[in-house]
């Protein structure tokens, strides 16, 4: 395995046309393009990691901090090419004994396993310098890996300075390659930058090794893996490539995925053999789905944990954990902080925040849960809201267990109904109701006879009022 890894990440980007962002923090699959190759790069357990900064270097430093604390941004103020940028890592780095790896933070579709078969082909060889090349359709834009009439490989040529006969060439270099470490050092500190782009170019040091009698080898991988991105329409195309790559292995592990194409998860979602994800489904961040859960269709759920067998469908869910057995939506919404027991039903229009609900208790419809707790084997009616925010902080309620709370009831917090207890329908609960107690809070009914036929005469209203009171009339007689 390399003693040290080096990313590139320096670069303007100017083709994102992006002033909200560094190009390698553009993001897919809930990581930045930096943080999959860095991904990429980790099961290589290398003794040092070196990321090559530059352009809004600050910005890019304080992501490194958060993904990838051990890894060392080494700063390129200005950037003169790509052997500039590694010839400064390896003097932050200090001596290397052993291979280096240099990829670039731009190739978000690098594998684990195309970096190690690169690693690994190098060290067995004994090669100073050995390239991850791919055979594209459209090689314009990269550097062309030039060989000998044996196939072996002379230099790798830039698209500016390249031949005719050498532009026609469709074998590229991907800007990923593992070198002899203190061959590597030798060789960077005698670049030139005397070409067309002025630059000090990492690929140079290919035909300089060449041309001292060193071996120089080649690992060839499909360009789906080395693909780099350079605007927003190769984003797009490397997000779907990716999520690809995941809903293929999700689907080879046991999960069943109705359309593909409408699917999408992010690189760190867990999902247990037998899931089914309907169409229109996105997983992010750290979600956790259990064995024979149905998520969607059109469900979009965040850093949540769904336990087995759960059915969750047109459904928002944010932090959220959700038990075995559970079933959710359509139309709910989940924010962070809710807890739900198993076998609980929570039903169509409802919000729940920051609240637990207990084992079997169903909340329907059309209900607001805040900062609340309600226990097990408990019905919330239609209407309910909980009441949380006296407009200065928020306050919990609670309900207890095989409690029955009516239809159009507001909780105004803090309040708490105990075990079996019910409230009335229309009820504004204030005060504590007791255990088994019966909570009603609202004005007693008066009706006032014959309003409409005095304040509304000649409406519709008046005249189906007169007619009925007249057939009344009648019946009675």
């Amino acid at each position: 395995m390399p003693s040290a890894v080096i990313v590139l990440a320096a670069g303007e980007g100017t083709r994102m046309r992006s002033r909200a962002l560094p190009k390698v923090l553009h993001a897919f699959a809930g990581r930045s393009m930096l943080g999959h190759v860095l991904a990429a790069a980790a099961p290589l357990a290398s003794d040092r990691t070196a990321v090559v900064v530059g352009h809004r270097r600050d910005e890019v430093v304080a992501h490194l901090a958060a993904i990838a604390p051990d890894a060392l941004p080494v700063v390129q103020a200005e950037q003169h090419g790509t052997g500039h940028a590694v010839r400064l890592a390896l003097e932050a780095i200090g001596d290397v004994d052993g291979t280096v790896l240099v990829v670039p933070g731009d190739a978000p579709l690098l594998t684990a396993e195309a970096l190690t078969a690169l690693v690994e082909a190098h060290t067995g060889a004994g090669s100073a310098a050995t390239l991850l090349t791919s055979v594209v359709d459209d090689p314009t834009g990269y550097g062309r890996v030039v060989r000998d009439a044996a196939g072996s490989v002379l230099r790798v040529v830039e698209q500016k300075d390249a031949t005719p006969d050498e532009l026609a060439v469709r074998e590229v270099a991907t800007s990923v390659f593992a070198f002899d470490g203190r061959r590597l050092r030798e060789t960077v500190a005698s670049l030139s930058s005397d070409n067309a782009a002025g630059e000090e170019y990492l690929t140079d040091v290919v035909g300089l090794l060449v041309a001292a009698g060193a071996a120089v080898g080649a690992v060839a991988a499909p360009a789906e893996q080395t693909a780099g991105v350079n605007d927003r329409v190769q984003l797009a195309a490397a997000r779907r490539a990716y999520n690809d790559r995941l809903l293929e292995a999700h689907m080879r592990a046991g999960v069943t995925v109705v359309d593909p194409a409408s699917a999408w998860v992010d690189a760190d979602v867990v999902l247990a053999p037998d899931v089914v994800l309907h169409p229109s489904v996105e997983l992010h961040g750290r979600t956790e789905v259990g064995e024979g859960a149905e998520i969607g269709p059109q469900t979009t759920l965040t850093d949540t944990v769904v336990g087995a067998a759960a059915r969750v469908h047109r459904t928002v869910a944010i932090g959220a954990r959700i038990g075995s057995g559970v079933t959710l939506g359509p139309f709910a919404y989940l924010r962070p902080g809710t807890e739900l027991g198993d076998d609980v039903h929570v039903g169509t229009y409802v919000e729940i925040k920051n609240s637990t609900v207990g084992t079997a208790t169903k909340i329907p419809h059309l209900s607001y849960v805040g900062d609340a707790d309600i226990g097990e084997h408990t019905n919330i009616g239609a209407a309910t809201v909980f009441v949380n925010y006296d407009g200065v902080a928020k306050h919990r309620s609670s309900i207890g267990d095989h409690a029955r709370t009516g239809a159009d009831n507001m909780f105004v917090a803090p309040v708490e109904v105990g075990d079996g207890a019910y409230t009335a329908a229309g009820s504004v609960i204030t005060q504590d109701v007791p255990p088994g107690a019966m909570g009603v809070a609202r004005g007693r009914q008066r009706n006032v006879a014959g309003w409409v036929l005095r304040k509304r005469a000649g409406t519709p209203a008046a005249d189906a009022a007169e007619q009925a009171l007249a057939q009344q009339t009648d019946d009675d007689e």
